[in-house]
This record gives structure tokens, sequence and C-alpha cells, in this order.
């Protein structure tokens, strides 16, 4: 199977180019989309807060709220940032008392519109038997692209 970029299963995901030329520093693009990823998901949902951890190997977690891990993956110059349920000890523990897996998937139900509108540039169209994904720009990418 062909590889592709990671994102943990069951995510919200928008997809992105960290870099559109040969000469641009990806690890320099890569920050800057960190830092925009961090600021305009506390800005558009407020309940996040920073967080610094990994969902297996490939996954980075940068922010999380009571039912959610937000975070980025990269593969080959392509990121998947991700929006999925929270899937530690601490929130398993606390849903045992308080269910909270139900709230958590309707709140990602109404909240993936917006968040694909605030960082999808490309939308997965589908993918060939090898595993191996294709793109198109996003409807409203393409509107602004002359």
């Amino acid at each position: 199977m062909g590889r592709s970029v990671s994102y943990p299963a069951g995510s919200v995901v928008a997809f992105r180019l960290l870099d559109d030329g040969e000469d641009a520093d990806v690890d320099w693009a890569y920050e800057c989309l960190v830092d925009e990823i961090i600021d305009t998901t506390k800005t558009n949902f407020p309940s996040f807060e920073r967080f610094e951890g990994w969902r297996g190997r490939e996954d980075r977690i940068l922010l999380r709220n009571a039912f959610a891990d937000c975070g980025i993956s990269t593969y080959c110059g392509l990121a998947a940032i991700w929006l999925v349920e929270r899937d530690d000890s601490r929130y398993w523990e606390a849903d045992c008392t308080t269910p909270r897996t139900a709230m958590a998937r309707h709140w990602l139900a109404q909240v993936s519109g917006r968040f694909i509108d605030l960082f999808g540039e490309l939308r997965l169209v589908g993918r060939f038997s090898n595993g191996e994904a294709v793109f198109e720009r996003s409807r409203c990418t393409r509107d602004t692209v002359s």
C-alpha cells in the first residue's frame, strides 16, 4: 500500500500544502502553520488550550479541550490539520463518571464544517488501489486564485 499523510482515525481533516515552490523553507513554513493553527483555533473555538503531545508517532497534538484534540500531521509537503475526539486515559476515566462520548461526537459534528472552512485548501478526492491519495483545490481556494 502507498504512503500518505497520517491522521487519527475518525478525524475531521483539512489538508494544505506546506510549500508552493522549490525554494521554500519547509521547516519555517511548518512552524508558521503551527502558529496559525493555534491562533485561529483558539480564536474560533475558545475552549481549546495549548497542549504538547502525540497520538502515535506521526500525529502531533497542538490543542486540547474537554472533548477533542486538534493537531497536525505532515508527509512530503502535505499537512493534515485534524480535529478528533480525545483518546487519552484522563478522558476515558472522566467518561466513566460522566459520559462524554456522545457530547464529544455531537460537538465535533457541529464544528466540523467551520473547521474545514478555516483550514482546508485541498479536498481529498479519493485514493488509488495502492493507497496513493488524490486531491483537488477546494472551491473557496479556486475562487480566490487567478
